[in-house]
């Protein structure tokens, strides 16, 4: 029995939405404000929360870079915005997936399900992932680059391990922006390379200089040791 918590104000979804998790086997809490909200995520510390975007006293999108400063609890946001600019800025805020409204609850407990199976399978990772002088701790969240700390925003870390978790591999922006996004459709390869390039800023090199990010042209991109010939 997963532990859901539901932010959402509007009594007419929120009610039936409770109705049908609770129906699904959940145990599912609800708060009708953001500032509830945030402050049940944190004292009860349910599995995954589901938060509404159109919250009275605070923005949604506001409360999930709260939420994200202090807790690494799956979000799946709930929005009645379907562009594609706002969908991909939640992304980046730290959401772990999206539903543009309307929905039923049946493609949210779809949702619900994929976003527990992945975070149960990231659950127990490696201790960290070494690559070169770059050493990525998988629980901590912290990156090092030759000893030295590098800060990353949450969608840069977790670019960087998915690569990371892949050396040596050409990865397709396709791929990265359906495993690391979770975007399930082209377009938005801009996205990729725009955060390709604040990544490779904060390593200190660039596409014209690459250490560990090299760009296959028509591809993807591919995170090496630097040194090594290929």
């Amino acid at each position: 029995m997963a532990r859901l918590l539901l932010i959402e104000d509007d009594l007419t979804i929120r009610t039936p939405l409770l109705r049908a998790l609770r129906d699904q086997g959940h145990a599912v809490a609800a708060a009708s404000t953001a500032l509830d909200g945030l402050r049940d995520a944190l004292d009860d510390r349910p599995d995954l929360v589901v938060l509404d975007l159109g919250l009275p006293d605070l923005d949604g999108g506001e409360l999930l870079r709260m939420l994200r400063a202090v807790s690494t609890v799956p979000v799946i946001v709930a929005t009645a915005r379907d562009d594609e600019v706002e969908i991909v800025r939640l992304l980046d805020a730290g959401a772990d997936d999206y539903l543009v409204k309307p929905f039923t609850a049946a493609q949210l407990d779809a949702r619900v399900r994929a976003v527990l199976r992945r975070s149960a399978t990231a659950g127990t990772p490696e201790a960290a992932l070494v690559v070169g002088g770059l050493r990525i701790d998988t629980r901590s969240r912290q990156v090092t680059l030759d000893g030295v700390p590098v800060e990353l925003t949450p969608r840069e870390f977790d670019l960087l391990h998915h690569l990371a978790g892949r050396p040596g591999q050409v990865v397709t922006k396709r791929e990265l922006l359906t495993e690391v996004w979770r975007i399930p459709y082209g377009g938005a390869d801009k996205t990729v390379d725009v955060h390709l390039s604040w990544l490779r800023r904060k390593l200190g090199e660039s596409a014209q200089a690459p250490r560990y990010l090299h760009t296959v042209r028509g591809v993807g991109v591919r995170l090496d040791v630097p040194g090594d010939d290929r």
